[in-house]
């Protein structure tokens, strides 16, 4: 458990993207806002990412890879960093959840978790 100086708070916002989607061929695009902020007193670094994302079949797809959307952003306390980026699913209602692995200034090691949120595609009307 990362201590008060070594904390990271990490927020989404969830987008359905209609004209990338294709309920036919079970393909349910969603875009995603990241906002990761240092909540902690020392500058850190977010050098990779855990993704686990879970449709409503229960079929997983972790992924993994260095930082986010080609960067790999130092944080000092009290910043923030936002980022867009996507995840298509089988299914129309899904999660995701994760962790980042940061770097702190000071050399401590440590996970950010990413709390778990809903990809769902808005209701239908017919």
């Amino acid at each position: 458990m990362p201590d008060a100086k070594h904390k990271i708070t990490v927020q989404a916002k969830v987008a359905f993207i209609p004209d990338q989607s294709d309920s036919e061929s079970n393909r349910y695009a969603f875009a995603y806002t990241i906002t990761v902020t240092n909540t902690g007193t020392v500058a850190a670094r977010l050098i990779s990412r855990h993704w686990i994302i879970t449709d409503s079949d229960s079929q997983v797809q972790e992924v993994r890879g260095d930082g986010v959307v080609g960067e790999q952003p130092l944080l000092n306390p009290d910043e923030a960093f936002q980022y867009t980026s996507g995840a298509i699913i089988a299914t129309p209602v899904g999660t995701m959840r994760g962790t980042y692995h940061m770097l702190a200034e000071d050399g401590t090691k440590f996970d950010a978790q990413i709390p778990e949120f809903t990809l769902a595609m808005p209701r239908m009307l017919h």
